[in-house]
């Protein structure tokens, strides 16, 4: 099953891990919230699948392009 990697689009803080591994999501989906400068940016799936991984934690720094869930299907 092709696996994609979802990015972070910012650099910040982890806000909020919405999904956990294992949970069907679709396109569009809130995955992840990342702080920056005080607002919250959503990550959303790019496309539907099912989380294979969750690469990231609340209170995590994450640089922008750095991987924070991995979607199979």
């Amino acid at each position: 099953m092709a696996q994609h990697e979802v990015v972070s689009s910012v650099t910040g803080v982890v806000f909020e891990v919405a999904v956990e591994e294992a949970a069907a999501v679709a396109a569009g989906d809130t995955l992840v919230v990342v702080e920056s400068m005080k607002m919250e940016i959503p990550i959303a799936a790019p496309r539907a699948g099912r989380i294979a991984r969750v690469l990231v934690a609340t209170g995590d720094s994450v640089d922008e392009g750095q991987p924070v869930a991995i979607i199979e299907g």
